[in-house]
């Protein structure tokens, strides 16, 4: 009867081992990633933020573990990359042609993307994946009372009415080789009725205030969703190169996960200027955490 009784636990004890083996052969199977941990570094700024989140969401989304790499300074992050210290990152057709890559300006947005992904493969082994159509490039912002008043809807009217607006500068703008001085080779003279510097973070409550028309500004700021209080100009003569938001990636990450480029890519084609402004404003003008945005939006959008 000993003997039996040993039998039988034996038998149930090799059953059990058996069914976990295959239980674990099954999940294993069902999610092939579950071992391979992406590590995804931002910069320090709210949009940066919330599209890294998205791109994390998606991640984990595809069964990948996530490590969040947030909140590290624009001057480094690429350095950041190449190192190996992170895989991937939102990054800016506009600041891997210039600030990067030190190339000469160029303003189509197709163009632009084949450069960075030619020299970035070559140069850094990196891989940039599908461009959004959200663009967070260099801008103008005026009143829209003053806008419509003027009918000023473009730099092209901007330029004819300088000399009747008030202009909020940020003292940079002024100087810099994009700012000011590319405007107006391009569209000529800017004579302000007058021109004072206030801090950035300021512009807003300035043009609010009635104490300056117009202001510089990121085409994806989230108080730009007050189209009533405020109006950014189309730059119609394109002088400004386009800032298309894509993420980067290592070129071994991304050779061993080649399902990371397919979770990703699917986020950047719901991210327009509109949308990603929509998403700074939830943050930087409700003041919500941006992490609870982006889990928002990501259940939107699968």
């Amino acid at each position: 009867m000993m003997k039996i009784r040993l039998k039988t636990f034996a038998a149930v004890a090799a059953l059990l081992v058996l069914t976990i083996t295959l239980i674990a052969c099954g999940i294993k199977s069902a999610n092939p990633n579950a071992s391979t941990i992406i590590r995804v570094g931002t910069k320090d700024f709210t949009e940066n933020l919330i599209v890294g989140e998205l791109y994390a969401l998606a991640l984990e989304d595809a069964g990948y573990q996530v490590k969040r790499v947030s909140n590290i300074a624009g001057s480094v992050i690429h350095t950041s990359l190449v190192n190996n210290e992170i895989d991937l990152y939102p990054e800016y057709t506009g600041t891997g042609l210039l600030t990067i890559l030190k190339m000469n300006l160029m303003t189509n947005p197709d163009e632009v993307y084949k450069t960075v992904k030619d020299e970035y493969k070559k140069r850094f082994q990196v891989t940039w994946l599908n461009y959004s159509q959200a663009n967070d490039g260099a801008g103008l912002v005026i009143r829209t009372d003053v806008s419509k008043k003027l009918g000023i809807t473009t730099i092209s009217d901007l330029q004819k009415h300088a000399s009747e607006l008030r202009f909020a500068s940020q003292g940079e703008v002024d100087q810099r080789e994009d700012g000011i001085p590319a405007l107006e080779k391009v569209y000529g003279k800017l004579n302000w009725k007058s021109s004072k510097v206030y801090d950035n973070s300021l512009k807003y409550e300035v043009l609010k205030n009635n104490e300056g028309d117009v202001a510089p500004a990121y085409t994806t700021e989230g108080q730009l969703v007050n189209i009533d209080q405020f109006t950014l100009l189309e730059d119609d003569k394109h002088v400004w190169p386009p800032y298309n938001l894509a993420p980067v990636i290592r070129d071994n990450v991304l050779n061993a996960n080649s399902g990371i480029a397919e979770a990703i890519n699917k986020v950047s084609t719901k991210l327009d200027t509109k949308t990603v402004t929509a998403l700074n404003a939830k943050v930087d003008v409700e003041k919500k955490d941006y992490e609870d945005v982006a889990k928002e939006f990501y259940k939107s959008i699968k």
